[in-house]
Formats: structure tokens, C-alpha cells, sequence
């Protein structure tokens, strides 16, 4: 029954780590760009394919 308690105070203090990060992540601007993630694969930069100059 005590590993029960052990355990249970232990999943208790990851879950509230992962919170406090979430929480933290949002506060300092992580998220704020959603708009261009999704279209970056539509503006690739143009690489040169030759890069040996005769």
C-alpha cells in the first residue's frame, strides 16, 4: 500500500512539472505563430543545383 502512496505522489509531481511547462511554454510566446508552420512547404527558397563554376 505504501508503493500505492509512492507512486501516486510521483506521477502527481510529473503531471504538475508537465503543466508548469505547458503554462510556461504559452506565457512566453511558443504558440503564438500558427499561421506559417503550415505554409512553409509552399515557400521554399530556391536552392542552386550546380554548384561547380567552369
Amino acid at each position: 500500500m505504501s508503493v500505492l502512496v509512492i507512486l501516486l505522489g510521483i506521477s502527481l509531481c510529473v503531471g504538475l512539472g508537465f503543466l508548469a511547462a505547458f503554462i510556461w511554454s504559452v506565457k512566453s510566446g511558443q504558440f503564438e505563430d500558427d499561421y506559417s508552420p503550415a505554409h512553409k512547404l509552399f515557400f521554399e527558397e530556391e536552392t542552386p543545383t550546380d554548384t561547380h563554376k567552369q
